[in-house]
């Protein structure tokens, strides 16, 4: 009898254990859209404001560097906000951690998905082609799918799965 009960607690054990990650994956997927599509967002705003000011001659190619500088600038004003409000909401479903893997993630998706926004109308431009073919689903594919990879990266590091 005695092994029976040692086998059923290492069972239980495991059966805790796996639970536990399945939980914290489903916690992680529940911030999945919020997350890729404030990147999404971001991508798409800057994007229209790039296409605008090229269209319009407010913009050239050698003002990219100092645009670039002035967008990061404004996505990281951004992005901390975003990242305050939802680090406030993954500290409630999943504790300090998954609130530290929300709100690192959205600054860093905010980010990349304003810089891509940017980039991307001044690419097609530069290839003499019509910058407003950027404005559409390929920046916010491009930005969904990098802030898939970042999420996911970011949340293995920190919770170590």
């Amino acid at each position: 009898m005695p092994r029976f009960y040692t086998a059923g607690g290492r069972m239980e054990c495991q059966d805790r254990s796996g639970a536990s990650i399945r939980a914290l994956y489903i916690v992680l997927v529940f911030f999945l859209p919020l997350l890729v599509d404030s990147g999404g967002n971001a991508g798409a705003q800057s994007a229209t404001l790039m296409v605008r000011a090229l269209a319009t001659g407010d913009v050239v190619m050698k003002d990219w560097l100092r645009l670039l500088w002035r967008e990061c600038s404004v996505a990281l004003a951004l992005g901390v906000t975003m990242a305050v409000a939802v680090a406030l909401l993954g500290a409630m479903r999943g504790g300090w951690n998954v609130s530290m893997v929300v709100a690192s993630s959205m600054l860093i998706i905010v980010l990349i998905g304003s810089l891509i926004g940017m980039s991307l109308p001044f690419l097609f431009s530069r290839l003499r082609m019509d910058p407003a073919v950027a404005s559409g689903p390929l920046i916010t594919s491009i930005a969904d799918a990098a802030g898939v990879l970042v999420y996911f990266g970011i949340a293995s590091v920190i919770l170590g799965l």
